[in-house]
């Protein structure tokens, strides 16, 4: 078995050794997605936008001009955001994004980016590509990325 020698214990300080190896995995897991979440939004900063609503812009980026509903963008998010109107009233005052209601149903409020939020996420294109080496290089063989991502898909059927 491969061991990294500065084990999550390490990392932590944590003194005691975990109750089990399911919960080192799971500290390991919340540690290293928080590792990923800081380095991505250190990436975002400088753009004047958070890593959520660099994701909200993406996600209308790819759902084309007719946008999509509110709560369509909230379902999609990679992480969930627990203000999803707040995130869209930021980037509205921004002009990144604009809502609209008059489609078929006008309770329905679609949210559509706009060409100054798709001229900041195309800027912002060439940032991930090149975070995605530098993640993959704990992981540079591609049966090993495939299995990681099996593992994940594994650990989150298990939860919900």
């Amino acid at each position: 078995m491969i061991h990294d020698p500065r084990s999550v214990r390490e990392e932590i300080q944590q003194t005691r050794p975990f109750h089990s190896t399911a919960e080192e995995a799971v500290v390991a897991l919340m540690r290293t997605a928080s590792v990923i979440r800081r380095s991505l939004g250190q990436l975002v900063d400088p753009f004047g936008i958070s890593l959520a609503q660099y994701n909200v812009l993406r996600i209308l980026r790819g759902a084309g001009e007719d946008g999509l509903p509110t709560l369509a963008v909230r379902d999609r998010l990679v992480e969930e955001a627990p203000g999803i109107t707040r995130l869209i009233d930021k980037l509205e005052r921004a002009k990144l994004v604009r809502r609209d209601r008059t489609g078929r149903d006008r309770r329905t409020v679609r949210v559509q980016i706009t060409p100054l939020g798709t001229a900041l996420v195309t800027k912002m294109d060439h940032l991930i590509p090149a975070f995605e080496q530098r993640i993959s290089s704990g992981l540079p063989d591609e049966r090993d990325q495939l299995q990681f991502l099996e593992l994940l898909a594994r650990l989150r059927a298990g939860i919900e």
